[in-house]
């Protein structure tokens, strides 16, 4: 199970999906990283807004000061892409 809690100023993620299909592939886990590692690229290179951010395996911060609107909705994206990521697998424990 992925936990993510979101506060007005951070994203705090830790876990790992565990839906491995039959191929051995975590395609949930996969998703929530990629739109993560987009969304911390995206505010870092298009928003122009001042992160930090640190990634590993099984964790994911991402904190800032002060988000542009262009920077909530990068954030607000994500979420919406996660929510739909835990319809189908339901992986996911927002806190």
């Amino acid at each position: 199970m992925v936990e993510v809690t979101v506060r007005e100023e951070s994203i705090r993620m830790r876990g790992h999906a565990g839906c491995v299909g039959p191929d051995g592939i975590d395609r949930a886990c996969t998703a929530v990283s990629a739109l993560t590692c987009a969304l911390i690229n995206a505010l870092t290179d298009l928003s122009g807004d001042q992160i930090r951010s640190e990634t590993g395996s099984g964790m994911t911060v991402v904190e800032w000061e002060n988000l542009t609107d262009g920077g909530k909705l990068l954030v607000d994206a994500w979420f919406l892409g996660l929510v739909d990521i835990d319809r189908e697998y339901n992986c996911i424990e927002f806190q």
